[in-house]
């Protein structure tokens, strides 16, 4: 069984970020483009020493940030990024090809596919097209665009409901980039096997937010397969991250690093699958939690490390 590990868009140890970004407020006052083009410039040229440095570093599993592009969905504001950027954009996707990166996208809090209000699902619907739009621009042939469930407004049945009525609203082409991910307080893994059921899309499991929310009292071992199986012919993918602390008020929040103990004890619960997948490090730390984690595993366990962040069970 072949793992590999991830982080999440900021590297901590170069001192860029791909992330830089303007308010509309601001933006407003000044009414030039040209600010967005150069705050652009400037992420996409942090964007490519990232994945420089990823390479080097043998890192082939990548979260691209959701704040490439500023004020790409804002309904005020309408400018023609991708093609003023398209050979840039192409030359990165050249980079992720050429050193078999896996990169996906997850949109923040605001994306919302089962709201019970309309504007709020027509600014989920851009911000969808927003990420297709990224991948699609890079090159990305097995895009994956990973969403939770959303609220809980009229119950949790409703909520379901609404989200698959919603999903089936979307264009062919984003209904076959989406994949769900539990949360931490609502929707289960029970919910989103339901879910990925009734609308075929794949399940990225998130350990720490089954931790936090697993009314069904499940244990991860006998789930797992059902969870993998999702992703058919392609590699699963899940999140990993640790509570900030035990407490009840800290325990949903990310630590800065992984629990080295709880890693490896998830690991020997299914291993049995014995099927290859990625996890993406949630940590705030980044990816200098992912080489701490790496050490620890080294020194705990007998894993065959292949390189820098793979390594066989």
């Amino acid at each position: 069984m072949k793992i590999q590990l991830g982080y999440v868009a900021i590297t901590n140890t170069l001192n860029i970020t791909s992330s830089s970004t303007i308010t509309y407020t601001n933006f407003i006052k000044k009414q030039d483009y040209n600010i967005l083009y150069e705050i652009i410039n400037n992420n996409l040229k942090a964007l490519e020493e990232i994945l420089k440095y990823n390479t080097k570093n043998n890192i082939h599993f990548y979260r691209l940030t959701s704040k490439l592009i500023p004020l790409a969905t804002h309904p005020n504001i309408q400018y023609d990024y991708i093609n003023s950027f398209k050979e840039r954009l192409k030359l990165i996707g050249q980079i992720i090809k050429k050193n078999n990166i896996r990169v996906d996208v997850h949109p923040d809090q605001f994306a919302v596919l089962n709201s019970t209000k309309k504007d709020v699902i027509d600014s989920t619907k851009q911000i969808l097209i927003y990420h297709y739009n990224i991948l699609q621009a890079l090159g990305i042939k097995n895009k994956i665009i990973i969403l939770h469930i959303g609220g809980n407004t009229f119950g949790k049945q409703n909520s379901i409901s609404r989200f698959i009525n919603n999903f089936y609203s979307l264009p062919k082409y984003l209904q076959e980039s989406i994949a769900i991910e539990n949360d931490d307080k609502v929707f289960d893994i029970i919910d989103c096997l339901e879910i990925s059921r009734k609308l075929n899309i794949p399940i990225v499991l998130d350990y720490h937010h089954f931790l936090c929310n697993n009314s069904h009292e499940i244990n991860i071992e006998d789930i797992i397969l059902d969870i993998f199986k999702t992703w058919k012919d392609k590699t699963p993918k899940i999140h990993f991250s640790s509570p900030k602390s035990n407490t009840k008020k800290e325990y949903r929040s990310h630590h800065d690093y992984i629990n080295a103990l709880t890693f490896i004890d998830f690991i020997n619960k299914i291993k049995h699958i014995n099927i290859d997948f990625d996890i993406m490090i949630e940590a705030k730390a980044k990816d200098e939690a992912l080489f701490r984690l790496v050490r620890q595993l080294k020194y705990y366990t007998n894993y065959q490390f292949l390189d820098e962040t793979t390594f066989m069970i």
